[in-house]
């Protein structure tokens, strides 16, 4: 075995005999031509095969369709097309924020959707420490599926359920309640609905990743705690929670990119005469606007006043968790 060691040591112009590489072999070394990109991407055709299908739906789908923001800047005319239409700047901006019910709908968009984070984004992460403390495997399991189901209701089957159960006439809440009130069209009560809804439908799906995230931690560390006499909330404080932070963070960052990204259907289904003075929000008046009025620059202009507001809250939250912490999206 040595002296095969020694042949292979002094067939090799960079490694003499000892083991040691001299100038002359690190030199020779770094010379060795690696594989090229296209020698790489033929190695692992299917692979890239396989990515590629993405990316061209997504270059299909989200891309090409960004040529039409232009319409936000242009009095947009079907028959001329693009750039047939006349180019008018920023009109449809102002337009909008000297709209008389531009504020109301900024006003209702942002609190919706930080409620809905405020009061939604905690549930998943306190439903996952529950879930991960249980040790019946079959009761976890009935647990999970439990509350991973609402998720697959569609909205319109939802919004149906949330008008029965708030029927002022044998609606479930009323007759607990003991009243007969239509909770529909107390504008004061559609953002506790719209929050509380979607609490009930996504919580259990939410907890999926930090499920994911808990399941990797090392055994060896409960074992560890267990010994040195630690409770199950100590466990909690000191094992579980630190390992959900980065998740956490990285989900937080997320949901602020669609701060202003309050789900339509929901609001357009639950919305009435009544309660729009909570309910009215900007991607409902861009469906008006768009599709019912079919003023369709003035309904783009709005859509990319969201759009932008949008980036701004994402670049924000990144910024600042970064500092904070070791997490970092864009």
């Amino acid at each position: 075995m040595r002296n095969n060691r020694q042949i292979k040591r002094s067939a090799d112009p960079g490694l003499p005999q000892g083991g040691r590489i001299s100038a002359a072999g690190s030199a020779a070394l770094s010379q060795r031509p690696g594989k090229t990109l296209g020698q790489r991407i033929l190695d692992n055709w299917q692979l890239y095969l396989l990515l590629l299908i993405p990316v061209v739906l997504t270059f299909i789908y989200k891309y090409i369709p960004m040529y039409g923001i232009q319409i936000a800047f242009r009095d947009f005319k079907a028959s001329r097309g693009y750039m047939g239409s006349e180019w008018v700047g920023m009109y449809w901006f102002q337009r909008f924020f000297s709209a008389p019910t531009c504020l109301r709908m900024i006003k209702n968009t942002v609190l919706i959707s930080l409620f809905s984070l405020l009061w939604g984004f905690p549930i998943p992460i306190i439903l996952s420490l529950i879930i991960n403390q249980l040790r019946f495997a079959k009761f976890k399991r009935v647990v999970q599926t439990i509350l991973y189901a609402p998720h697959f209701i569609s909205t319109m089957v939802i919004c149906g359920m949330i008008k029965i159960f708030l029927s002022p006439s044998g609606g479930l809440l009323n007759l607990i309640l003991g009243t007969s009130v239509d909770f529909l069209t107390e504008s004061s009560a559609f953002r506790t609905i719209y929050i509380a809804s979607g609490i009930w439908q996504d919580a259990g799906w939410g907890c999926i990743i930090y499920l994911a995230t808990l399941a990797n931690v090392d055994p060896g560390l409960y074992e560890a705690a267990k010994i040195d006499g630690a409770s199950v909330f100590q466990r909690i404080l000191n094992i579980d929670i630190p390992e959900l932070l980065p998740m956490a963070i990285l989900n937080l960052i997320m949901a602020a990119g669609g701060l202003m990204n309050v789900g339509f259907e929901k609001v357009w289904l639950l919305q009435t005469d009544l309660n729009k003075a909570t309910s009215d929000v900007i991607a409902v008046y861009v469906y008006q606007q768009g599709i019912e009025h079919a003023k369709y620059s003035y309904s783009t202009a709005v859509g990319l006043f969201n759009t932008a507001v949008n980036i701004v809250l994402l670049l924000i939250v990144n910024k600042i968790a970064s500092r904070v912490s070791d997490v970092e999206f864009v």
